[in-house]
């Protein structure tokens, strides 16, 4: 059994973490934290994007992109999340965002939606959640019934991310509600269509502001139909499953090591009475226990990634990972803002900022308590099948 990363993703993490603290660090502000980068700002960090080979990062390589395994793509998340240049959920650092239920189109879909995504003319959103069906898709109440060569949908949907400016939506609803959870499909719903309307935009803690979905009378082609239908359960899943370890844990990973390394300069340096805080047992333990559970969240998304590359099942791993990954890093930023004392507080520092954005994880794309009765539920099921 080899814990060590391979020497192609070792020197991927190398140039990474160069890029990160020479070029990212310079340019995170208190006043603009967690806002896009201007374009003019944004560009010629692209261009060494493209001369690194890392342009459209989680993109397959057979559409243009590196074709780099999930587990490289982890070990870049958790360098970039070390900056707070970049937003957390969306940025184009690495080209246009590309949802992977994309890749799930037909050939014909595909010259429709998925390549002018890549070429960055329109962008699309990934709407699911309802007020009612957050971490509980099989609750989802948005409808579409078929008339003909056309489906009409009606329903809502909330908290949908980078809903503002999207071309295209792809909507997670209902064709079968005899079904269950087998009557949930996927359509590419076209924003500019009449009765699809954007409605308020959410305040959050974070910073971020998704928005409202509103579907009424909206006809939508049923060439518009990924996959069969009763394929969007599993497609949005397939999806959530990789994201909440490529795009959550490996993020909460890389923000608890800046956090920790911070906390550690700051205890050396910071002297109370007569001593630095680094010679504080107080202080020692939470250096210590911070180290600890970041080695554990660390190992469990190599392994959960692994497991993807290996084309085995991750969905118990990924669980695992978000749970731990979300929780570790919330509580190695809480000791580092005790450790900094009031100035922990202050945007003049990036730990409050991380501290909110933490926090969402755990509710986000899987509430943590879902994910752990998910996880019971799913040990019991392979008990019971061993005998």
């Amino acid at each position: 059994m080899d814990f060590e990363l391979p020497w192609e993703i070792r020197a991927i993490q190398a140039n990474v973490r160069k890029f990160v603290e020479q070029e990212l660090f310079p340019l995170e502000f208190p006043e603009s934290r967690g806002q896009a980068l201007k374009a003019e700002l944004l560009a010629p960090l692209q261009d060494k994007i493209k001369a690194m080979g890392l342009w459209l990062l989680d993109v397959p390589e057979e559409y243009g992109g590196p074709g780099l395994s999930l587990l490289a793509r982890c070990v870049v998340q958790e360098e970039v999340a070390k900056t707070t240049a970049l937003p957390f959920r969306h940025h184009e650092l690495f080209g246009p965002v590309v949802g992977p239920i994309l890749y799930a189109c037909k050939q014909e879909q595909k010259d429709r939606f998925l390549y002018p995504v890549i070429r960055g003319e329109f962008t699309v959103c990934f709407a699911q959640t309802e007020a009612a069906a957050g971490s509980d898709p099989a609750g989802i109440r948005t409808r579409a019934v078929r008339s003909g060569d056309v489906y009409i949908v009606n329903g809502t949907k909330r908290f949908i991310s980078e809903a503002e400016g999207s071309r295209y939506a792809q909507v997670i609803c209902v064709t079968d509600p005899e079904a269950s959870g087998r009557g949930i499909s996927c359509l590419m719903v076209d924003m500019r269509s009449p009765g699809a309307t954007l409605g308020r935009r959410e305040q959050t803690m974070m910073g971020d502001e998704p928005s409202e979905m509103f579907f009424q009378d909206v006809r939508v082609p049923v060439e518009n139909l990924i996959g069969a239908e009763g394929d969007g359960f599993r497609l949005a899943q397939e999806w959530l499953t990789v994201g909440r370890v490529r795009t959550q844990a490996a993020w909460c990973v890389g923000v608890a090591q800046r956090a920790l390394e911070m906390t550690m300069r700051y205890a050396s340096e910071r002297w109370t009475f007569g001593q630095p805080l680094s010679t504080r047992q107080a202080i020692e333990f939470m250096i210590a226990d911070s180290a600890i559970e970041m080695e554990t969240a660390r190992l469990l998304v190599h392994k959960a990634a692994w497991l993807y590359d290996q084309k085995q099942d991750l969905r118990d791993l990924s669980y695992m990972a978000k749970i731990v990954c979300a929780e570790v890093a919330g509580r190695v930023v809480d000791r580092a803002i005790q450790v900094h004392g009031g100035v922990g507080l202050t945007p003049e520092l990036p730990l409050e900022y991380w501290y909110r954005q933490l926090r969402s994880i755990r509710i986000t794309e899987g509430a943590t308590e879902v994910l752990r009765w998910r996880l019971a539920r799913n040990l019991f099921k392979r008990l019971v099948a061993a005998g």
